[in-house]
């Protein structure tokens, strides 16, 4: 079991990561202090670098998928598909987005219609819905998925079709990689990304789903109720994880994104179903319209700072996230062309997303502009109510908030799995094949390392921890996927010759 495991890489993440969780809980107002701080000093001072860098991958997303490489298989040319589209796209839905979906559906078009900076123009209430709903497209958008494209891509073709072992530093190919220290240091770096990555995810889950049980009398809200939700959830990834990927996550994915059509499709058949649709179709039309102008909004002549909570927060995320969703991503896209992989990895899940924050998000919008219904103030005051304070408006209300509860559930559940397993991947041993699971022993200790770090995180400053941990290890990704992409283009020339 311990041969499967790189010991340097396996070990020093674990130690890094049991000393902030020591550091954390021994000084917890300091350490809530300290997370504010940094949240504020990176954002103001790298903004602009995270706003550009996500631009120039949803480019270079768009070259490679019209480009002459579009025909290149993962795994080369006799490669065939491991998985059916549908399981394919369940995987990639559940992994890619997980918790936040129902964390910020409800909630992120709401706080948006009051808080984002005027510009002057769009001060009525048609203006500011719309605006409301560009944001929310753009922080769950194309950028997001094409972060993820890229990274996947990297691993795919450096895995698949050159042989290399599944590992950040694999993907590229500098004076860097050339020694094992360097080596070892991206290695580690994007552990640590995955882990707090994901563990933001978890802190966020256990919010909402503690939020949830208070709000149908089943369990008070507490910091301890929350512990309690994650040791729960931490013990079903265990499960899941150890079951593998065929057994535990594909059958779970699948089960998550059919709950998750049952709840949208109630909201859109007992709520303003006419408005959502107009909604959409305007809300997507805009988008597009102002694609350009909205990527690149860096909120210069506002002097406010409400992009370091909300874009640069968000980009930071899909960053963090990239090593374990793009590897993940990589895994269960054997076979498929880079035109393939990018149209199911960049658009069909950006449009599974439009469809779904314009369903919650426009309906929320209902009740807020054309009912009494006042969603703004108790949104304001505790995000994580949001979904509940809006489904408790509809027919059925009990029976959808449950719904609601399971789904986080599953996705509270596929996150941690799919990243156990991932980050499990990254800390083994060359010598473990990409379509083996990892070693079992990997996979138990992230698992519960994932559980253990989101509790520290909330412990040490809740929403401001969990934004400052994505910050602090999201950022520094974003130079290793650029020098992952130029490495990138030099070993498709080499195949496509």
């Amino acid at each position: 079991m311990l041969n499967n495991i790189a010991p340097r890489r396996f070990f020093i993440s674990l130690i890094l990561i049991a000393v902030f969780v020591v550091w954390t809980l021994s000084n917890l107002e300091f350490a809530s202090q300290l997370f504010v701080k940094l949240q504020q000093d990176i954002s103001n001072s790298l903004g602009w670098f995270v706003i550009l860098a996500a631009n120039c991958f949803v480019l270079f997303v768009v070259y490679l998928g019209f480009s002459k490489f579009s025909h290149i298989k993962l795994g080369g040319e006799n490669a065939q598909p491991e998985f059916s589209y549908l399981s394919w796209t369940a995987m990639l839905f559940s992994a890619g987005l997980g918790i936040g979906l129902l964390f910020y559906g409800v909630a992120e078009p709401i706080i948006h219609l009051s808080s984002v900076p005027s510009s002057g123009a769009d001060t009525s209430i048609a203006d500011r819905a719309n605006r409301s709903m560009n944001l929310t497209f753009l922080h769950w958008g194309f950028h997001g998925w094409s972060i993820y494209a890229v990274v996947g891509l990297c691993f795919g073709i450096s895995t698949y079709n050159l042989k290399n072992p599944f590992r950040v530093s694999a993907m590229i190919d500098n004076r860097f990689t050339n020694h094992a220290a360097g080596r070892i240091a991206i290695d580690v770096l994007a552990i640590l990304a995955t882990i707090f990555g994901i563990a933001t995810s978890l802190g966020l889950g256990a919010t909402q789903i503690s939020t949830g049980l208070d709000y149908l009398n089943i369990l008070d809200q507490s910091f301890l109720s929350k512990i309690l939700i994650i040791i729960f959830i931490t013990i079903l990834g265990l499960i899941s994880v150890m079951l593998g990927l065929n057994s535990g996550i594909k059958k779970l994915s699948e089960i998550n994104i059919a709950l998750c059509i049952l709840l949208i499709s109630a909201v859109f058949i007992l709520g303003p179903s006419s408005f959502i649709m107009n909604g959409i179709i305007q809300n997507i039309g805009s988008y597009l319209q102002n694609f350009l102008s909205l990527a690149t909004w860096s909120e210069t002549y506002s002097n406010t700072t409400w992009q370091n909570s909300w874009t640069l927060f968000y980009y930071s995320w899909w960053f963090a996230w990239s090593p374990f969703v793009g590897l993940f991503i990589a895994r269960v896209s054997y076979g498929r062309t880079i035109k393939e992989f990018i149209l199911g990895v960049v658009f069909v899940p950006s449009i599974m997303v439009f469809i779904w924050m314009g369903t919650f998000g426009n309906a929320a919008i209902f009740q807020e502009f054309f009912t009494d219904i006042n969603l703004s103030d108790s949104i304001n005051a505790d995000i994580s109510i949001a979904l509940f304070s809006f489904l408790e408006q509809f027919p059925l209300s009990k029976i959808l908030m449950g719904l609601s509860l399971l789904i986080i559930v599953t996705f509270f559940v596929t996150s941690s799995d799919s990243g156990a397993l991932v980050t499990s991947m990254l800390s083994s041993s060359s010598d473990v094949n990409m379509t083996e699971d990892p070693p079992m022993l990997a996979r138990v200790v992230w698992a519960v390392s994932l559980g253990v770090l989101a509790a520290a995180l909330l412990a040490g400053g809740g929403l401001e921890a969990l934004q400052t941990s994505v910050l602090v290890t999201g950022i520094p990704f974003i130079v290793i996927i650029g020098f992952a992409c130029k490495s990138l283009l030099g070993r498709l020339e080499k195949l496509s010759k």
